[in-house]
């Protein structure tokens, strides 16, 4: 699931990096993974069985998902770990050539084998001794044992040299995954091999093997994830929720006329752009209220609540009650006189919009300073 939130995340930002290396090891990454724990349940085990009409087809797509996975893996580590220079592209080649050609060889020799029985729990000790089986069951665990120790050797290498402190965490976190998959990979290797001199141990490959993969998967999972979604999750609830909160203030503000900036936006634009879309609306409708905004009421509301508030809500209820009287004058065409200054709205209200938006969201707060502050001075447009 985790892998698969994270896919969902990052899919629309890697669509628009497609180029960057980074951004398609990240994605393939968190493709092959998802893949892998989807085909490996039982039921979907069975389920492409049964569709497919070949007893054990399983078997050759899931091992296949699994070495691309493992390709995958190295070329983000390759990616992290090295300058991008024509020796990592030819590294990162090689790769890629290397698994490719054995999940030709996993499909050559799962078509050459006999394999009538489907076994959705124990195929790999069941069929051990099978002609072709035998050597398509050694082949994807000696791919996924060559990836674990290499990943795991790169890594080691190179962790010490890491000063980020997300991406160094996410290492230790690869490391201790691959740390389970290498108890995986030995305890079916043990187990395929146990049958081979007919001995019966098929215990580790059902029942001690299950838990290395599901806490090694885990674990892994994380180690990549983490660094790559880490800052997305720290600034995405930042942002959304400034998002939202600067939505009604936005709609206040639109009263005073349409944005000088004609640029559309979609709404499945990203986040971050939305939200200066967002933010440029409000600071255009604030330059056409400046000629109509009244510092003196601003300060007397802001006296006014900060009496009986802290500065924040201040400072956004003073700011709403100007903003409000500002549209009223606009509406009415009256300027304010400046004292020959050039009109401007200064950063009381341009540094606290989004207290001014969540006091918005409190109107019978500033309808009671409205009334104390018109109590307390001449009448004003408000």
């Amino acid at each position: 699931m985790l892998l698969v939130i994270g896919l969902g995340l990052k899919s629309p930002t890697i669509v628009r990096s497609w180029k960057d290396p980074n951004a398609r090891a990240t994605w393939l990454v968190l493709l092959f993974a998802s893949a892998v724990f989807l085909s490996v349940a039982p039921t979907s085990i069975h389920w492409l069985n049964t569709v497919t009409g070949i007893p054990n087809f399983a078997a050759p797509w899931s091992y296949s998902l699994l070495t691309l996975f493992c390709a995958a893996c190295l070329t983000m580590i390759i990616t992290w770990r090295e300058e991008p220079t024509g020796r990592r592209r030819r590294r990162i080649r090689l790769v890629w050539a290397i698994y490719l050609a054995v999940v030709v060889a996993l499909w050559g020799t799962f078509l050459m084998a006999d394999v009538p029985v489907e076994r959705v729990y124990d195929l790999d000790t069941y069929y051990a001794g099978t002609p072709w089986m035998r050597e398509h069951i050694v082949l994807y665990l000696l791919g996924y044992l060559v990836s674990t120790l290499v990943s795991a050797w790169m890594i080691w290498t190179w962790i010490g040299k890491v000063r980020a402190r997300r991406l160094k965490v996410g290492l230790v976190f690869l490391q201790a995954g691959y740390a389970c998959g290498l108890g995986y990979d030995i305890t079916k290797l043990l187990a395929v091999g146990a049958r081979w001199t007919g001995r019966d141990w098929d215990g580790l490959s059902t029942r001690a093997a299950p838990p290395f993969a599901i806490l090694g998967a885990t674990l892994v999972a994380t180690g990549f994830i983490l660094p790559v979604l880490g800052p997305f999750l720290q600034t995405w609830p930042r942002e959304q929720a400034t998002y939202w909160v600067l939505r009604p203030l936005e709609r206040l503000i639109r009263r005073v006329g349409p944005s000088t900036a004609q640029a559309r936006v979609s709404r499945f634009a990203p986040l971050d752009l939305r939200l200066v879309r967002r933010q440029q609306r409000i600071h255009d409708g604030l330059l056409r209220l400046a000629p109509h905004f009244d510092h003196a009421l601003y300060r007397r509301a802001y006296d006014v609540a900060a009496a009986g508030h802290r500065e924040t809500t201040a400072r956004g209820v003073a700011g709403v009650i100007a903003l409000r009287d500002a549209l009223t004058a606009c509406a009415a065409g009256a300027p304010r006189v400046s004292d020959g200054r050039p009109a401007h709205i200064g950063r009381e209200v341009t540094d606290h919009l989004t207290a001014i938006a969540r006091a918005l969201y409190r109107p019978r707060l500033v309808e009671s300073v409205r009334r104390r502050t018109s109590t307390e001075s001449l009448p004003s447009h408000v």
